[in-house]
């Protein structure tokens, strides 16, 4: 888990008062999953291929 990018909160987020966040899982140099957190829970697991994927990591692209 190298990245982590924080978006607004969610409804549940808001019920909870913890930001949604995002975090890349990478195996040898390769991003293989990206993991929504909401404070330590995992919320779901979101294929990088996917368009979602990858609009989430060109934020990290922008970011850094």
């Amino acid at each position: 888990m190298s990245e982590e990018a924080v978006q607004p909160a969610t409804e549940n987020a808001a019920n909870d008062h913890e930001e949604v966040s995002y975090q890349a899982v990478e195996k040898d140099g390769a991003v293989t999953a990206i993991w929504e957190m909401q404070g330590h829970k995992h919320l779901r697991t979101i294929d990088p291929r996917s368009n979602e994927g990858k609009q989430i990591l060109a934020l990290f692209e922008t970011a850094g």
